[in-house]
């Protein structure tokens, strides 16, 4: 099965808010398996956020006096509208990342779920609710949510439709307008799914996708937004999030991460030296929540080690529209670069390579082999250093606490895996994990697909969450509206000042039990 057709990349192209396409550049975007093109987009200037941002403006004005549920039924249509043409946004996502079928279905889960939460929640989350006031006969007090107004997100090329529009859905369900930077090599994916909610009646201006360099495109959102929503690197992290504090406005990140996986004596070796080749090497290991460090029980670590590089060697590499292939190809020659750096680092300081280790140009240019480690120090640059692709490295462990201690010795805090002798030794060990997410006999996909609850980073690994009540009232300024019946809090002229204060007080002692919301 082929790459979508050129026409299709055109039509796609039109739906970028560029204000005059003419006059401005143009950015071939390549099919990652073949290095071929597959269509061209305008460079987006910081005259086109300008335009766009105005207009999401007054988009967003009219959009946010919609009832809640109004601005839902639009989200559920989109929802359907996913399933429907899941196939053609899988081949788009597929035809710009390389990366394999069923990784790329895992976008599609992903949007179909955050529709499908959101949507059902929002309501209810922004619906006004009462709270006990100072002095509850006196005083009713309710809190209600606004919109932010414009919010900006700036999303990567590894998950580039879900993380794009994925965490543009509660901003517009919130009653945001959205301008999104798509990464530079990853438009077509963040359009296609643009296109499926203007079909659901999302307004058009309310909605836009401004390709373009992020020193240009990226700067220009963040000094016009109303708050902004990122995804990316810990230090590109920093530095927005920089920005954002002198303007005051509110950021929400996911960034990078080292993320550990412990298997202890007493664990089910085969599923979980399976499981951890998807949670290592899913899209080749592009993938923040992806696991790069195994800490293996020495009692069981020979066996899940032959396990596990067994299950590495038998996993397929390739170029496929379907689901023959296990594990896809990197994105760029950078990311190829990378990985190929970290490797010939760990190996010239005494590491030692079981499984894979090489670049495979025969499936494509940028193809590398699942990697697997032994023997890596911190010294080396995969040591403690994020690689994001497919390299992991494994360490034999006294124990638990060993292994706890090690998980935890990092910066980052974003995912965790555990697979131990029971579910509840599971937990146990996960409660003491510096993580964000924390996935007991799996990887990753339980975590990120439970939109109810909050997903994101500790430490350099994020600010905020996304899903959960937290994912959507983050778009939102909290506002407190109290009303005063029968009387002020004046002195009565029948009383004196101090017996005002005396029964103010008394009155302030009883209420000090009264519950919130």
């Amino acid at each position: 099965m082929p790459a979508p057709n050129a026409e299709v990349f055109d039509r796609l192209s039109a739906l970028a808010a560029i204000d005059d396409p003419a006059a401005r550049a143009r950015k071939t975007i390549a099919e990652t398996f073949t290095g071929k093109p597959l269509g061209s987009v305008p460079v987006g200037a910081a005259q086109d956020v300008a335009v766009a941002v105005g207009k999401a403006s007054a988009a967003q004005a009219r959009w946010a006096v919609r009832s809640a549920k109004d601005r839902a039924a639009v989200l559920e249509r989109y929802r359907e509208l996913v399933i429907e043409h899941r196939e053609f946004l899988m081949d788009v996502i597929q035809a710009e990342t390389g990366k394999a079928r069923w990784a790329a279905q895992e976008e599609i889960m992903g949007l179909m779920f955050a529709a499908r939460y959101f949507a059902r929640v929002a309501p209810d989350l922004l619906d006004a609710h009462r709270v006990p006031g100072a002095f509850p006969v006196l005083n009713r007090a309710s809190v209600r949510h606004q919109p932010k107004g414009v919010v900006g997100v700036v999303a990567p090329w590894n998950y580039p439709m879900l993380l794009s529009i994925g965490d543009s859905i509660p901003a517009l369900l919130a009653g945001n307008a959205v301008v999104v930077k798509p990464d530079s090599q990853t438009p077509f994916s963040a359009l296609a799914s643009a296109e499926l909610l203007y079909q659901a009646g999302l307004p058009r201006d309310l909605l836009a996708v401004v390709p373009g360099p992020g020193t240009v495109v990226g700067t220009a959102i963040v000094d016009s937004c109303d708050y902004l929503m990122f995804t990316g690197s810990s230090a590109t992290g920093r530095a927005l999030a920089e920005q954002c504090g002198r303007r005051l406005i509110g950021f929400s990140a996911e960034l990078g991460g080292k993320n550990p996986m412990i298997v202890t004596r007493g664990a089910k070796l085969d599923r979980a030296a399976k499981t951890a080749v998807r949670a290592c090497f899913s899209n080749a290991g592009q993938l923040c929540i992806s696991i790069e460090r195994l800490y293996v029980e020495k009692a069981v670590a020979a066996e899940f080690t032959e396990k596990f590089v067994a299950a590495v060697r038998a996993a397929k590499l390739g170029a496929a529209y379907d689901y023959s292939a296990d594990i896809g190809s990197l994105i760029s020659e950078a990311q190829l670069e990378t990985v190929a750096k970290h490797v010939a680092d760990a190996t010239s300081k005494g590491a030692k390579v079981l499984a894979g280790g090489a670049a495979r140009p025969d499936l494509g240019p940028l193809f590398f082999e699942p990697t697997v480690l032994a023997d890596v120090t911190d010294e080396m640059e995969c040591g403690r250093n994020e690689t994001f692709g497919p390299l992991v490295s494994i360490y034999p462990v006294e124990n638990v606490e060993q292994a706890i201690d090690l998980a935890n010795a990092t910066e980052y805090g974003l995912n965790a895996s555990v697979w131990a002798e029971s579910k509840s030794a599971g937990e146990r060990i996960a409660e003491r994990l510096h993580a964000g997410t924390v996935c007991v006999d799996e990887g990753y996909a339980p975590a990120w697909g439970t939109t109810a609850a909050p997903m994101g980073g500790m430490g350099i690994s994020g600010v905020g969450r996304r899903h959960g009540p937290d994912g959507l009232l983050k778009f939102t300024e909290p506002q407190t509206v109290v009303v005063t019946r029968f009387m002020n809090l004046d002195a009565p002229a029948v009383i004196s000042q101090d017996k005002w204060q005396r029964l103010l007080m008394t009155l302030a002692r009883g209420f000090r039990f009264l519950p919130g919301r």
